[in-house]
């Protein structure tokens, strides 16, 4: 074949496969689904709601009706109104009190957790100091500590202050909260960037006002699910109040329910379980107001990963 042929024969191009684009499409549109995974999803749903399904039927029920039908169903008498008025005026009201004291002790002892948590965790994600090692076995060594275990220390350590059988002995110790520090402390080193931090500082900004301009807004969603667990804690905290407190004008919730529950078992007591499950559904239903309020915090997108390296 001579060189003329070859330059004036046609160049043939090989057909290169086209990529499914349809079914790569529909790959990503169709995650996969797993049968296990669904029904174990399921069956932890309805182990987390019966308990607020069997709280909510019963509250309708009279105290003969507890005894005498289904736990997961209706009676024949719809006494939830009547259960309410009941809880609200009996023993001249002192549930309301009691409402107010949980809600003192969760304002000042869960929000001043929080703050203290912020800061300090801010404080230990920023800034370099030394024996920031220690602190951090420290903070590590609290998160794994029990409690129950520092209650008897803390009522003693309030004995000797005079401190006990008064507010104080409640929201002091509700200040501390070494697993929100932990929280904080993790959240921060990775939501607020330090290249933020250092074009803050270039700019004239002070410390103050980066945190407060640059950091907070950044912080946001960390707060929120520290502010979460330690309103969650200091709204359900029982054994506390339990060993600090004597007066029932100082009860909180979980304490004054206990005591109308321990009714039936004394001398010449009433017994009052309708007032009691009632009582119990009333204090759930802040914290569910609370938690469907802040959830769109949680949604919100994080600083971290923001900066282009």
């Amino acid at each position: 074949m001579s060189t003329h042929t070859l330059l004036s024969a046609p160049t043939v191009k090989a057909r290169r496969p086209r990529p499914r684009i349809r079914n790569r499409r529909s790959s990503h549109a169709r995650p996969t689904r797993s049968v296990l995974l669904t029904v174990l999803t399921a069956l932890v749903g309805i182990y987390a709601l019966i308990p607020l399904v069997w709280l909510l039927i019963n509250a309708t029920k009279t105290q003969p009706d507890l005894f005498s039908s289904f736990g997961l169903w209706f009676s024949g008498e719809f006494a939830l109104w009547d259960n309410l008025t009941g809880v609200l005026t009996y023993n001249d009201g002192v549930f309301g009190r009691w409402f107010l004291n949980t809600l003192l002790y969760v304002v000042l002892g869960a929000g001043g957790a929080t703050l203290l948590a912020l800061l300090g965790g801010y404080g230990l994600a920023k800034f370099s100091f030394p024996g920031k090692r220690a602190v951090f076995a420290v903070v590590i060594g609290a998160v794994a500590v029990p409690g129950t275990a520092l209650a008897v220390p803390t009522f003693l350590m309030f004995a000797n202050m005079g401190l006990t059988n008064t507010p104080w002995s409640v929201i002091i110790p509700s200040l501390i909260s070494p697993f929100g520090l932990y929280l904080m402390w993790t959240f921060a080193a990775e939501a607020v960037p330090d290249e933020i931090m250092e074009a803050a500082r270039i700019d004239g900004a002070s410390e103050a006002r980066t945190f407060f301009q640059v950091a907070l807004p950044m912080l946001a969603p960390g707060i929120v699910t520290v502010l979460l667990f330690t309103v969650v804690a200091t709204w359900n905290n029982y054994f506390l109040p339990l060993i600090m407190l004597r007066d029932p004008d100082w009860y909180p919730l979980t304490l004054g329910l206990n005591a109308w529950n321990q009714q039936a078992t004394t001398a010449g007591g009433e017994a009052i379980f309708n007032l009691v499950i009632t009582g119990a559904l009333l204090t759930i239903l802040p914290l569910i107001a609370v938690f469907l309020l802040l959830q769109r915090y949680w949604q919100s997108g994080l600083a971290a990963g923001s900066v282009k390296e």
